[in-house]
């Protein structure tokens, strides 16, 4: 048998929590007429979805989808109340602002896909034109632009009013735009109205009840059929058109990308806060947008080891805050880095002779002290053995190693050319009475060692 646990918590199934969730955003009396909207767009739906049946009109099914969207557009904003009431938790640490632009992003590519449906039937009904009937075709036209208009209209749908601001016009938009600057021309009272972009849910269902209303005609003075099917195919192109853009958009902002339009005046926060006291270096910025209008972002600062953290960490915010309400700064101080001596092997770049060459400088102590015969360190009673012993000067010598790039002196005394590698480090300058080699060599060249070996592209360190 199991653990039993006395006071366990009973888990709630799924349509719990869902009637849960819709009790918490009942509360607000605002989404009581969201919800008065939806169930008459029900009732609505229904009987143009019947109209369409018995006209067996393409083109009234086709607009009837923009209705089927405003039902959508009204779930989203109902999400939207619901993201304003909920609090973040350990779970959803950024809040819930993420659902509704998952809800405009679902909203936008149902209505793609329909009009792709509608594309795909229009494409069949060209091989056989059925006959349209026209007794409720009329009706069933204002119908629907009278409820789309006022659903459009009426409620306040926070994140699709933001997306069509947001987003990129659509070659609709573009179109009536065009006519619109030479109509305002005309008559100037009207830029209103129509500039600088209309919204476009209000224009595709007006465009969309101008093409049933040219069908209508057209099939009532010359029973042609084909326009119906043209006018499905018009509407279909227009709601993927217009949904398009709100869907890449949305899109990126659930890949968490960064708005191209913020990004100068991110640049910008980023310079201001690299000039401030104590700051060294900003990276690791990284920025995204968390839902329709909210940034989210998080930054590391590196600051001198004398600087107030909360200080620059309050600085900080401050410049950032006025763009990316959510941050997260880290701070860490500037940390000395000590060389440490390794007794790995050497790169072999390092030793190589074609590309470096490693000139010794003379001892800065008395030349006339005493040299013991191993190495050329001042020779003390109690001293213990040198820790360095390859065939070296000694530790009181500095290498310094030259780039084989720079421009070689010549009459200097210096011996250039293939050299072999135990010479290599007895190259320098000469001391005068230690002894004379070629150029400017010491005189111990041949000096066995003691305490350590070497070879070729590698060296090994003994300790006493």
């Amino acid at each position: 048998m199991g653990t039993i646990y006395l006071f366990r918590k009973t888990q709630r199934s799924l349509l719990g929590k869902l009637t849960q969730e819709f009790r918490l955003v009942t509360a607000d009396r605002r989404s009581w007429k969201i919800i008065l909207f939806g169930v008459v767009n029900v009732i609505c739906t229904g009987f143009l979805l019947t109209w369409c049946s018995s006209t067996n009109s393409m083109a009234l099914t086709a607009y009837t989808y923009l209705t089927i969207f405003d039902l959508f557009s009204l779930i989203t904003c109902l999400i939207s109340y619901w993201v304003m009431v909920k609090k973040p938790n350990h779970t959803y640490s950024f809040g819930f602002e993420r659902f509704e632009v998952l809800a405009v992003f679902a909203s936008t590519v149902l209505a793609q896909l329909g009009a792709l449906f509608i594309l795909k039937e229009s494409a069949e009904r060209f091989l056989e034109q059925p006959e349209i009937h026209t007794g409720r075709l009329l009706v069933g036209t204002f119908v629907a632009l009278f409820f789309n208009l006022f659903t459009m209209l009426s409620v306040r749908n926070k994140p699709f009013a933001y997306v069509s601001e947001a987003a990129s016009t659509s070659w609709l938009q573009e179109h009536v735009a065009d006519l619109s600057r030479s109509l305002c021309g005309i008559i100037p009272g009207l830029s209103s109205i129509f500039l600088p972009r209309m919204n476009p849910f209000v224009l595709i269902d007006i465009a969309g009840a101008l093409a049933l209303c040219i069908t209508y005609m057209l099939i009532e003075i010359n029973n042609y059929f084909a326009v119906d099917t043209a006018s499905a195919i018009a509407i279909a192109m227009m709601t993927f058109g217009t949904m398009y853009p709100m869907s890449v958009y949305s899109g990126k902002v659930l890949l968490q990308t960064t708005p191209p339009h913020v990004i100068g005046q991110l640049d910008k926060l980023l310079r201001e806060v690299s000039t401030l006291d104590g700051v060294l270096e900003v990276r690791n910025e990284h920025f995204w947008t968390l839902g329709f209008g909210t940034l989210a972002g998080s930054v590391h600062v590196r600051i001198r080891r004398d600087a107030n953290e909360q200080m620059v960490l309050a600085h900080v915010t401050n410049r950032l805050y006025t763009l990316v309400s959510t941050l997260t700064v880290q701070i860490f101080k500037d940390e000395w880095v000590r060389p440490v001596l390794s007794s790995n092997p050497m790169p072999p770049n390092i030793l190589n002779i074609p590309e470096h060459h490693i000139i010794q400088m003379p001892t800065l102590k008395n030349l006339s002290d005493e040299l013991t015969p191993l190495t050329s360190t001042p020779s003390k009673p109690s001293s213990p053995p040198p820790e360095f012993a390859f065939n070296t000067p000694g530790k009181n010598i500095n290498p310094v190693i030259l780039s084989n790039t720079q421009a070689r002196p010549f009459g200097v005394g210096f011996n250039y050319g293939s050299t072999p590698y135990g010479a290599t480090f007895t190259q320098g300058l000469g001391v005068p009475g230690v002894g004379t080699t070629q150029g400017s060599r010491t005189g111990f060249t041949n000096v066995a060692n003691r305490y350590g070996t070497y070879a070729p592209g590698q060296f090994t360190q003994f300790r006493q």
